[in-house]
């Protein structure tokens, strides 16, 4: 149900963001307690501001209104990704190059599932991290096709 209701809201809400130069990270619908959240993440180039999460949110408000799918209460939220944006997507991956970023894969690679360091590449097949163990700097190639999750991580 969450899932079918995250696309949904994606489809509506794609036009709004287009239309002011904004672009949707992800979208979130669960239930925290006894309340449902319909979360929207956006960003852009230049990042967002409150302005730009409340113009989105006031559209999407008119839009969900209009359309009505979802059934039951919720609330919901419009906010940029934060520091830490996920990366959903090549697109994102390819602008990620240069950036420091945490990859959690499916299986092991070498033993480990869960890569953090420098994104020196990326060529649609294979991402290129250079990664920091103890005193030296290891270089670790992850194909794609094994990422679970990937997002922007702060370096220390």
């Amino acid at each position: 149900m969450a899932e079918n209701i995250q696309t949904k809201v994606g489809d509506l809400v794609t036009p709004i963001l287009e239309e002011l130069s904004l672009e949707l990270v992800d979208v979130e619908f669960q239930k925290e307690g006894k309340n449902w959240f319909l979360r929207v993440f956006i960003d852009s180039d230049k990042g967002v501001d409150l302005e730009d999460c409340s113009a989105v949110s006031e559209k999407l408000s008119e839009a969900l209104d209009e359309k009505d799918p979802i059934e039951q209460a919720y609330y919901m939220e419009v906010s940029s990704p934060g520091a830490e944006r996920p990366l959903k997507g090549e697109k994102d991956i390819k602008r990620a190059v240069g950036k420091n970023v945490h990859v959690s894969t499916y299986a092991p690679i070498d033993g480990a599932k869960s890569f953090e360091g420098l994104l020196t590449q990326f060529d649609g097949e294979n991402l290129t991290i250079e990664m920091k163990v103890k005193t030296r700097r290891i270089t670790v190639t992850v194909p794609y096709e094994k990422v679970a999750k990937a997002r922007l991580a702060i370096a220390f």
